[in-house]
């Protein structure tokens, strides 16, 4: 090994600790890689499909597609016992299944003892799974207003034995799917194709973004986790967004295999504090003030488009 490659190779590693201690690198030319994961559970029936039948279409996408998911629960979807019983297909499956609390607070707006019961109420619950490990999701990923109350919550995860189950890529597919199920209860008949084209561009726009952002922040590529939820959208066009993907050169990886991404050891500190861990990253270098909007993603920001396309 020459001087220079030596230099390239030393510089490359000082970059990759910075997010924890690396055992591998991802080159700027590699492929892209992405998981899936998916919050909420919501499994509540719709007119034009059941949750029951969106459950099996979600779970027929991932299949196909060959990947293990992650499944984040607010468990108080499941406290009926049939519900339990579809989540248990997620189990029989393979996939992650991990806590979203019991009730969906918002951390921000309620005490820590509240919060951190409405945490532990959920796990009686899933920890029945065989597929159920330790990781946690703050719900609207908020994870504290000040760094005090951020505090409070790392240690107390921590001491559970919990891991932040970050996401790298966030979206807004929960406010297409809100506008698409109103057009659907108005006219179940309706034209469902401009929705998927508006849905693909939307995910395939933030994906790229928090990418190149990534690189940006940390010189090198990291193994990212898309923010999807359990809802009709999906059980529609989960597959499709699958291959859009496959078909753009990214390459489609378990949920496990990302989480053993060195980046998801990162505790931005930064307050008010959440979002996707490569925007808590980039606010924390203090060099993105420019371009950073908060909060990252929001319906606001999906609004004036599809109002235009009358969506």
């Amino acid at each position: 090994m020459d001087r220079r490659q030596f230099s390239k190779l030393i510089g490359m590693s000082v970059v990759a600790l910075r997010m924890g201690k690396a055992t591998s690198f991802s080159p700027l030319d590699q492929p892209s890689k992405i998981a899936i994961t998916l919050d909420d559970f919501n499994i509540s029936d719709f007119p034009t499909l059941t949750g029951a039948a969106r459950n099996q279409a979600i779970l027929d996408a991932l299949e196909k597609a060959r990947i293990k998911a992650g499944m984040f629960v607010m468990a108080k979807n499941v406290a009926d016992e049939k519900n339990m019983t579809l989540l248990r297909m997620w189990n029989k499956q393979g996939h992650l299944i991990a806590n979203h609390t019991y009730s969906h607070l918002h951390y921000p707006s309620v005490s820590f003892q509240e919060f951190t019961e409405d945490i532990l109420r959920a796990e009686t619950l899933l920890k029945r799974l065989p597929h159920f490990r330790k990781y946690f999701r703050f719900p609207y990923l908020k994870e504290g207003k000040t760094a005090e109350q951020r505090d409070m919550m790392r240690s107390f995860l921590r001491e559970h034995g919990y891991r932040n189950g970050h996401v790298t890529i966030d979206a807004s597919d929960w406010y297409v799917d809100g506008r698409l199920r109103e057009r659907l209860k108005k006219d179940p008949r309706a034209e469902v194709a401009p929705y998927r084209e508006y849905y693909l561009a939307h995910l395939w726009d933030r994906a790229t973004y928090y990418d190149e952002l990534a690189q940006k922040v940390l010189g090198r590529k990291i193994k990212h986790t898309l923010l999807l939820h359990h809802n009709v959208l999906n059980g529609m066009f989960l597959g499709d967004v699958l291959e859009m993907f496959r078909a753009k050169g990214w390459k489609l990886i378990n949920v496990d295999e990302a989480y053993a991404d060195p980046v998801f050891s990162a505790a931005p500190a930064i307050a008010p504090a959440g979002e996707s861990l490569v925007w808590a990253l980039a606010k924390e270098t203090g060099r993105f003030e420019n371009t950073l909007r908060y909060p990252g993603e929001d319906g606001d920001y999906e609004k004036p488009g599809m109002d235009a396309l009358g969506l």
